[in-house]
């Protein structure tokens, strides 16, 4: 039977507890146990797909085509493992699960209520994947902070699950921040006090208790901690604050926290921990040889969380080219002028980002062109691509007013379309092309040089669609499709031969760049920029 661990947070939210579970799922896999990550979340979206990026960062699609949370990324990144639909499960799934139960009968006779029903429903989603068969060990990480009104379910649940399965299977780790007050110069411990007492009144003793903190954890502070938090004093662990989200895992093996789980779910602790890969990672990471500085073209730049899969693609290629990438980051909006093209000045390489509707996209168009004319490497994604192709349209081919229909439902040159099996939805959730599918690259294609493959498999979020129609036209004005769906003949990717470096995908690649295998495209892109970011150093 796999093992079960549990991350829960207190006081504060944004502590990082994704980072946490993360880590110590590196830990433990790089031990030789096999091991996933899950997300439960108490909002009551049934998933994040139709949340403003504003409100909850990016959107992160897995290979079966789940709408999740970010975190999941961070999961992926880190394990180098793929996650699923049951990796992410949010208050919505759960009551809309025993709703549907409840209208098909399954409860005939009994009144529906949180316990035991509820409460029975997220236990059954917490086995889901051990179940499998394929894991030593399943960590699972509930949303939100202790006390809050939407976890109390998912708290009771945690209570329940660990009565049942035993205290040798299942293990508790609590995430709290201990705050510096620089007026009075010192930690303070009452919140995280506080946090512990909090999650002892549901029902739920932490085993460990990892404690955020700007400053070094003084041994005094760790003892009074174990004795008012009641947990063993080798079981506070310090997580202090990082240059990079990439050094956790190590510093949380300096404080032993994976001898500390291990003991405690009684695994053996003699197996060796192989990191060399991962500290080649860091080292490279901490010491580049080079820099560039790469414009990212969006519409939420004020929350890099929207963005946050292409951020760490970019330092993921950066490290492949030994180099550091440094995003400069663009407001579309504000490109609403030849006059406001100043702020693409001096960048060796312009990514305009995905999105929907359309604020901003006459501003990502202008960076196209401008990435276009200057012959700056580009790669554009999803509605990047698609504001490659109607730049392309516009002021190569000549339609003046071509357009994708999602912006201009009139436009006399719809390049970029809704799909037919599109237009007659009426529901936003979960109904775009998600997921996973095939693509078939051309061989004398930027693309192919980089991935070394003719087949391969992206992820997609997106309903518009490249307008075959125009096809024709635009390869033989020099926009080539370089990449196309076998099976649909949709196209994928889009290519400038003549220029330095000019793609454009529908996919969204960052979704797929981990730590130990880093997108190829991105890699490619990063190569490029750095090339030609040398050919402006004066000789």
């Amino acid at each position: 039977m796999a093992k079960h661990i549990f991350v829960t947070g207190g006081v504060a939210s944004s502590l990082g507890k994704g980072i946490i579970a993360s880590s110590l799922a590196k830990l433990l896999q790089s031990r030789g146990f096999s091991v996933t990550i899950q997300k439960f979340d108490p909002y009551i979206n049934i998933d994040p797909g139709t949340l403003n990026p504003y409100e909850h960062g990016e959107c992160y699609v897995t290979d079966d085509g789940a709408e999740t949370d970010l975190d999941l990324g961070h999961y992926e990144r880190f394990l180098n493992i793929p996650t699923s639909k049951a990796n992410n499960i949010t208050t919505g799934r759960i009551y809309y699960n025993v709703i549907t139960k409840e209208r098909e009968g399954a409860y005939l006779g009994k009144t529906v209520q949180v316990v035991p029903h509820i409460t029975n429903e997220i236990k059954r989603n917490f086995l889901l994947l051990s179940e499998t068969g394929k894991y030593d060990i399943v960590i699972t990480e509930i949303g939100g902070c202790v006390g809050d009104i939407e976890s109390l379910p998912f708290i009771e649940a945690v209570r329940q699950f660990k009565w049942e399965q035993g205290a040798q299977n299942t293990l508790v780790v609590h995430l709290t921040l201990v705050p510096y007050l620089k007026s009075a110069g010192e930690l303070k411990t009452k919140p995280s006090q506080n946090s512990v007492r909090q999650l002892s009144e549901a029902g739920i003793q932490p085993d460990i208790l990892i404690c955020r903190t700007e400053y070094e954890l003084p041994a005094e502070l760790r003892k009074k901690m174990a004795l008012f938090c009641n947990v063993d004093f080798d079981c506070v662990i310090e997580a202090r604050d990082s240059d990079t989200i990439y050094a956790v895992p190590l510093l949380m093996q300096d404080e032993k926290l994976d001898e500390r789980v291990l003991q405690k779910l009684n695994l053996p602790i003699d197996k060796p921990v192989e990191l060399t890969r991962w500290k080649d990672f860091l080292r490279k990471l901490r010491v580049p040889k080079e820099e560039v500085r790469i414009g990212l073209v969006g519409k939420y730049v004020e929350l890099h969380d929207a963005y946050k899969s292409i951020v760490e693609s970019f330092i993921h290629a950066g490290v492949m080219n030994e180099c550091k990438v440094k995003i400069e980051w663009i407001q579309s909006e504000k490109l609403d002028s030849d006059q406001s093209l100043y702020l693409l000045e001096n960048l060796h390489g312009i990514l305009v980002a995905p999105g929907f509707g359309q604020r901003g996209i006459e501003g990502k168009i202008r960076a196209v062109r401008y990435a276009r004319e200057k012959n700056i490497p580009f790669f554009g994604i999803c509605l990047g691509m698609q504001c490659a192709t109607i730049e392309f349209a516009r002021n190569v081919l000549g339609f003046a007013d071509a357009h994708t229909t999602e912006a201009n439902p009139e436009t006399s040159y719809p390049v970029i379309a809704l799909m037919p099996d599109q237009q007659n939805l009426k529901q936003m959730g979960g109904t775009m092309r998600l997921g996973a599918y095939t693509c078939q690259l051309r061989h004398d294609s930027n693309s192919f040089r980089a991935y070394q493959n003719l087949r391969i498999q992206e992820r997609h979020r997106h309903r518009y669609e490249f307008n075959n129609d125009y096809l024709p036209q635009f390869e033989e004005a020099g926009m080539i499709c370089a990449g196309i769906n076998p099976e649909t003949k949709l196209v994928e990717i889009v290519e400038i031969p003549s220029h330095r470096w000019f793609v454009g995908v529908q996919f969204h690649p960052e979704l797929k760049s981990t730590v130990e295998n880093p997108h190829p495209l991105f890699v490619g892109f990063v190569k490029a920029t750095l090339e030609y970011a040398l050919t402006k150093i004066p000789q």
